[in-house]
């Protein structure tokens, strides 16, 4: 029970990374005033490196975290 709900969180977290990747291309080559339902999605990704590097070790662990969730 537990192998199938890992395996559907995962996919889900694949499809969800596949789909930023696809926001971030299209609104590179669009511009994100024309990114209606989405928004400014690299502004948006700027501002959380930003906050990540002004949080100095607190948001170096937050990130070392968010990277080993993805990883594995």
């Amino acid at each position: 029970m537990f192998d199938t709900a890992k395996k559907a969180i995962s996919a889900l977290t694949e499809i969800g990374i596949a789909l930023l990747a696809l926001a971030i291309v299209a609104s590179l080559l669009v511009g994100p005033s024309n990114m209606a339902f989405l928004g400014d999605v690299v502004g948006n990704i700027t501002a959380l490196v930003t906050q990540l590097g002004s949080a100095g070790l607190a948001g170096l662990i937050s990130l070392g975290v968010v990277l080993y969730l993805f990883k594995g």
